[in-house]
């Protein structure tokens, strides 16, 4: 076999050739490999190339058309076969042509007609240009017409569907059907079921009177379907206590129960609750003969059973009743239920002697019966009672209720041997003791003695064996608050207060579970326990006379269920207990100012704080809002001044304080005084530049340029202060260009120094908000990311949302924000409110403002409702005003922006609520 040799072996490679390039490979020529002697020879080479594939591509063109005669077919005679070769090609052509003519032809008049329309719609877009803005708005949106256009479809639609229905008849029984279902009379007419002697049919009550005797029957068949029944006759005789029925179809088969209650008391004669299951199926079935028979019997068969004596008795007449009751206390003579039945029986038939005789009677057999001595005494006038009662003492002397009904019917000095003996014979017994110092309570007997007994009783019963906890005599003591004796309630705390405790508990310990009992006893509205609480705080107060916390919590106490003097003499107790205090000098002036009204006396107690505490921030700044609040301002001046010029604990080597002097410049900017104002906010700012109010007080009463630079030198000072940057992201936002983009600089740089500021998040969003909803849910998307249960973020997130989703998200909200936050809360209410769920929203406000008093916007939001409800309740405004007035709320964005505002300086808590609830007014409503 012949081996074929390639013709290019052994020849050397073509100019630029690469090797493999077909299959992908490259390759690089370096200066080495060309050299300067083959410069000439690759620029010869690429100009052969560049030739040659020049020529490649005229040859290409001259073969791409085949019309073109200059082909390959160029030198080859033109014969009759190729003239008739082309006639049939041109009949083609021309087929084509006309084929593709209609198609080429309606484009052409879509093209011109688009023309033609976009021609005419010009010189309508020109005429737009004079509309006025009625016309304007007069045009009608696309939405309305197509709902237009969908209206008159469907009304065409059933048109259409009414001319193709059909009727059919349908017959009685489907119609009487329906009627019973649309809860109409299912009665025949009276002309279609008369008979001929003027009667009338109910045919539907004869079906269903059928019905049902069918379906007893199929009952009565399961119920004896085993053949036999058992029926227990105690719990028969309960269930006809409960049965009202008065016919067999209600009671079930009478005859069926007879027959067994019958075979019960033949095999148990001596079983006294058949004899009164009998009786009484019988009192049901309206045979009252018949069960008076029967249970005689029963009486004869059970003559020692009280049940069966006093059921014969209740159902025989008075006189038959009376005979026997007779026969009953004979068998059973020593029955205390028998005796009573007796009494009550002539007690009802009005004869008061024949009831006393039957009860001296009985107390004659049963000596020993205390509720026979109770009814016997009932009866009697006072003396006769009172001799009763020394009797029955000495028959029952373990019955504390005698001895102490035999010490109210005493005097003051038998009272007292009566309880002495009574003591000596129920040694047991905490009542007696606390009847005792009931007793001297009630002679007016020094509290003295009341506290010696209360402490021999706690003695006492501890060495008898039947000690009582803390606990259980606190209750005693609530129990006598109830009933009117404070003094002894308070003899009972002092003397129980040490029980449950070691000798390892500190008087710190003591006085926290003091104060934990305090707060459990202490009176909701309109019940007892203040002096039981008052009592235990006094115990507290006395083992730590020192703890400033243990006389907050006493002073509030007596603010809410106290008098304006038992406030302030319980704070005059804690001030000379605590001098040192500066919280309770402030609670005792403001209790003497706002309670008392008493602006002297306030004055006074201000006067006494500041000597005992001559370098008090607190107590100069509270005397002069004393005297501002009251129209002095020349002595607030003073005062300011005097203190900006002292020493202040905390502040050695500087003049005043940084709160001296932002009070300083505040009270002369409501005074009218801008400029004095902004001198003294200067120079406070010089002496603390870390204190940002007064930066801010300065921005504020600058113009926007001096502020704009005011604010930038704070930011310096006070970079973790939100806000500063949210007073400065404001005043880009508020001015007339509204510098959206500034402002949302200036956030973001805030949240770079304060991340995860709730209140910085909220600002953004809110700018976002006022420009586009979508920008300002997404910005709130990322806010809830970095602050998860912000309350004041998730509200935003529910304002914002669509009102489909709102509900949603609310739910979120209550879901991941804190527990009980006021904000989630009173958008919770405002979302009711938009719903007109009237009494939901108005128990969500009250949730807010209970659970958060300070939060001053929810009592605005909350005034707001009940005064734009469809007829306002004068009573519900007035509630909400006076309930916002005691709570004395300060924060808020809302109400902070009300209250500080210097045109409302002066005013009163509820005009400030007013004022806050028409600033709310220009929010975005649900």
């Amino acid at each position: 076999m012949y081996q074929i040799t390639k013709d290019f072996l052994g020849k050397p490679a073509p100019p630029g050739y690469i090797a493999g390039l077909g299959r992908g490979a490259t390759g690089f020529t370096t200066r080495s490999d060309i050299g300067p002697a083959r410069e000439a020879a690759a620029a010869k080479d690429a100009d052969k190339q560049q030739a040659q594939r020049s020529k490649d591509e005229e040859d290409e063109r001259r073969f791409a058309n085949a019309e073109n005669e200059e082909g390959l077919f160029s030198n080859m005679p033109y014969e009759e076969d190729d003239e008739e070769a082309d006639k049939v090609w041109a009949m083609i052509d021309a087929k084509m042509e006309e084929r593709h003519k209609g198609k080429q032809r309606t484009n052409d008049e879509d093209e011109s007609d688009k023309q033609e329309i976009d021609q005419q719609l010009h010189g309508l877009k020109r005429q737009l240009q004079g509309l006025t803005e009625d016309e304007w708005s007069a045009i009608p949106d696309v939405s309305q017409l197509a709902e237009t256009a969908a209206r008159a479809k469907r009304r065409r639609k059933t048109a259409v569907s009414r001319r193709g229905e059909r009727y059919s008849q349908v017959s009685d029984s489907t119609l009487v059907a329906g009627l019973g279902l649309a809860g109409h009379d299912q009665e025949i007419a009276v002309e279609a079921s008369k008979d001929e002697d003027g009667t009338v049919t109910n045919f539907l009550a004869l079906g269903q009177a059928r019905n049902d005797v069918l379906q007893m029957k199929l009952d009565q068949a399961g119920d004896s379907a085993s053949g036999k029944t058992t029926i227990d006759p105690r719990g028969y005789l309960t269930s006809l206590n409960t049965v009202g029925a008065q016919t067999a179809a209600e009671i079930g088969d009478i005859s069926r129960a007879r027959t067994l209650l019958k075979s019960v008391t033949q095999s148990s004669p001596k079983h006294a609750p058949g004899w009164i299951a009998a009786a009484r199926l019988e009192e049901v079935a309206q045979k009252m003969s018949k069960a008076r028979s029967i249970i005689a019997q029963g009486c004869e068969n059970c003559p020692q059973s009280e049940d069966v004596w006093l059921e014969a008795a209740r159902l025989n007449r008075r006189e038959d009743a009376r005979a026997v009751l007779a026969s009953a206390v004979r068998n059973l003579p020593r029955s205390v239920r028998v005796w009573e039945a007796a009494a009550e029986l002539e007690a009802t038939a009005g004869d008061v002697g024949a009831q006393r005789k039957v009860l001296r009677r009985a107390l004659e057999f049963v000596p020993t019966s205390v509720m026979l001595w109770k009814s016997a005494i009932a009866l009697e006038p006072p003396e006769d009672a009172r001799v009763l009662l020394a009797y029955a003492v000495e028959l029952v002397p373990l019955s504390v209720d005698l001895w102490l009904a035999l010490a109210r019917l005493e005097t003051y000095e038998k009272a007292q041997k009566v309880l002495n003996r009574a003591r000596r014979a129920v040694s047991t017994s905490h009542e007696i003791w606390i009847a005792a110092a009931r007793l001297e309570e009630q002679h007016g007997t020094a509290h003295v003695n009341i506290d010696r007994i209360m402490a021999k009783a706690v003695a006492s019963l501890a060495a008898s064996g039947a000690p009582m906890d803390r606990e259980q005599w606190f209750a005693q003591a609530l129990q006598c608050e109830e009933d009117g004796y404070s003094a002894t309630c308070r003899a009972i705390v002092a003397a129980a207060a040490d029980l449950g405790f070691d000798s390892d508990d500190t008087a710190e310990d003591r006085a926290g579970a003091w104060v934990a009992d305090a707060e459990r006893f202490e009176p909701q509205t309109g019940k007892p326990g203040v002096v039981t609480a008052r009592a235990i705080f006094a115990q507290a107060l006395a083992v730590q006379p020192g703890d400033v916390d243990l006389w907050r919590s006493a002073a509030d106490m007596e603010r809410s269920h106290g008098t304006a003097d038992d406030v302030d003499s319980l704070l005059r107790r804690a001030v000379q207990f605590c001098p040192q205090a500066e919280v309770l000098w402030l609670m005792a002036a403001k209790e003497k100012w706002t309670r008392q009204n008493d602006v002297a006396g306030a004055r006074v107690i201000l006067e006494e704080a500041f000597a005992a505490n001559a370098h008090s921030e607190a107590i100069v700044l509270a005397a002069v809002k004393l005297e501002s609040e009251t129209r002095q301002d020349a002595r607030a001046l003073a005062l300011l001044e005097r203190a900006r010029a002292s020493e202040f604990a905390g502040h050695a080597g500087t003049r005043g304080t940084a709160r001296v002097w932002m009070k300083s410049a505040v009270l002369m900017r409501q005074l009218g005084r801008p400029a004095d104002a902004l001198a003294v906010a200067r120079e406070g700012g010089a002496l603390f530049p870390n204190f940002y109010k007064l930066w801010l007080v300065q921005a504020q009463l600058q113009p926007p340029q001096d502020a704009r630079q005011t604010l930038s030198r704070a930011l310096k000072a006070c970079p973790r202060a939100p806000e500063l940057w949210i007073s400065a992201a404001r005043l880009e936002f508020a001015g007339p260009q509204r510098n959206l983009a500034r402002a949302r600089a200036i956030l973001e740089r805030a949240r770079v120094y304060v991340p995860r500021s709730p209140v910085l998040w909220l600002e953004a969003v809110l700018m976002e908000a006022e420009e586009s909803d979508s920008v300002a849910r997404a910005l709130l998307a990322r806010a809830l990311q970095e602050c998860p249960h912000a309350g004041v973020l998730w509200a935003t997130a529910i304002v914002l949302e669509p009102r489909a989703q709102r509900k949603a998200r609310s739910v979120d909200a209550l879901k991941h924000a804190e527990a009980h936050d006021p904000e989630v809360t009173v958008a919770v209410a405002r979302l009711f409110w938009a719903e007109h769920r009237v009494e939901k929203a108005r128990a969500w406000f009250e949730r807010a403002v209970r659970a958060d008093p300070d939060y001053g916007d929810a009592w605005a939001w909350w005034l707001r409702f009940e005064r734009e409800q469809r007829e306002p309740d004068p009573s519900s405004i007035a509630a909400v005003e006076e309930a916002c007035g005691r709570a004395e709320p300060r924060h808020g964005r809302y109400w902070q922006r009300a209250a500080k505002d210097p045109d409302n300086a002066w005013l009163p808590v509820a005009e400030i609520l007013h004022k806050t609830a028409e600033l709310l007014a220009t929010t975005r409503q649900l």
